[in-house]
């Protein structure tokens, strides 16, 4: 498996803390295996090296609860009580009470890492139960870079094509044939849907709560409301209150399933938060749920762009000047640009409608258009990026 630097690199100046790291993120994106090159850096250094995985019968049935987990760790660094160890607990949400666990042995001579499955260790979860006392880092899955790394790993190829369609679920490069490897995203999608979802919130109108999520994540990098989900259920004879349709888009959100960014308003100079834009953690959430055979390029390439910045560092709003929306505005280390992205710009009326609200902007702020197209559409004021360039860049 690849070296996931990107979040190492973050996860490092805490390596030293008593602070707990929480490492959370969307089933299948790699936690677990960034928590052990966490550890492998850690016992390269010679450092005294705790790991539990409670996913194994082995750990789980002797480590039920808080009680033995505590007396075992105090019984290991007993051994070497004037070292300081470093301790890896990885799926902890299966021990009874592992909160108070973690909240005691940190205040042992200790560094504690912690994983956990988003059925259980959801946002919410670790801000309630650990109140303040952690920091936390969301792993995802693969962007670009680091599918193709990891492809030639396993002596394949991913093209762009391929990733804008199936995304950056690590283990579907196990499959090599396209059936297989979409009942696993389909399997996948259903364990996150009920398992960290309608059981873990006791969701009772699972059919309404279906059809919102197919809904949601069939149309990524859309401009959204509350109301204007109620509406199209209620147009679809589905009854449900506004309040539920907010409360349902708040499970996706703290189950990693969707992130949303707010539109800012240079009419009304803020952020409105009311409308926001919504984007699936990964492409192939929008892929598996097309019934006609007809895959969504134009919307998983903005829903990649978006995924790609992210991953980048870039704080990013949906930009909207006098009416007319530039997809990102993407600030970093004081820089600000504003970015469209489209599949292509070859015909006329696209070109004009991408160009359009550049148009309106001043050039005080880099202009970005990103598309799939091979011929350079750059202009004295915009820089074009082609796709295929765009997926390698660490920086704008």
């Amino acid at each position: 498996m690849i070296k996931r630097e990107n979040y190492i690199c973050k996860i490092r100046p805490f390596y030293e803390s008593d602070l707990i790291k929480v490492i959370t993120g969307i089933r299948r994106c790699g936690k677990s295996v960034v928590l052990e090159q966490v550890k492998a850096e850690l016992q390269s250094q010679g450092k005294q090296i705790i790991f539990l995985n409670f996913e194994l019968r082995s750990v789980s049935s002797k480590i039920p609860d808080d009680l033995a987990l505590i007396s075992y760790i105090e019984n290991v660094i007993s051994e070497k009580p004037d070292e300081k160890w470093y301790v890896f607990l990885d799926e902890i949400q299966t021990v009874k009470n592992w909160n108070l666990a973690c909240k005691t042995l940190r205040l042992q001579n200790l560094s504690l890492f912690i994983t956990g499955s988003n059925s259980k260790l959801l946002s919410k979860e670790f801000t309630k139960e650990l109140s303040g006392r952690y920091v936390a880092f969301t792993i995802r899955p693969f962007v670009y870079k680091e599918i193709s790394e990891y492809a030639k790993e396993l002596n394949r190829e991913i093209s762009v094509d391929d990733y804008l369609k199936f995304g950056g679920f690590p283990k579907r490069l196990e499959f090599s044939d396209q059936d297989a490897m979409l009942r696993y995203l389909n399997d996948l999608d259903e364990t996150i849907v009920l398992n960290d979802i309608i059981n873990r919130y006791k969701i009772r109108k699972e059919e309404i709560f279906k059809k919102l999520v197919d809904y949601v994540l069939i149309s990524n990098a859309r401009i959204f409301s509350s109301n204007s989900i109620h509406n199209y259920l209620k147009s679809q004879k589905i009854e449900c209150s506004v309040n539920t349709v907010m409360n349902y888009l708040a499970y996706l959100e703290e189950a990693y399933i969707i992130r949303k960014i707010p539109q800012y308003s240079t009419k009304a100079k803020k952020k409105l938060d009311f409308y926001t834009k919504l984007y699936d953690e990964d492409v192939s959430s929008n892929t598996i749920r097309q019934t006609s055979g007809r895959i969504d390029l134009t919307h998983n390439l903005e829903n990649v762009v978006y995924n790609e910045l992210v991953f980048m560092g870039y704080e990013l709003t949906v930009y909207n000047v006098n009416g007319k929306e530039i997809d990102f505005l993407a600030a970093k280390n004081g820089k600000e640009y504003l970015i469209q992205v489209a599949y292509s710009v070859a015909e006329d009326s696209t070109y004009n409608r991408e160009f359009a609200p550049f148009n309106l902007t001043d050039n005080s702020r880099s202009k970005i258009l990103i598309t799939a197209d091979e011929h350079d559409f750059s202009t004295s004021s915009v820089r074009h990026i082609k796709l295929k360039d765009f997926l390698l860049m660490k920086e704008l």
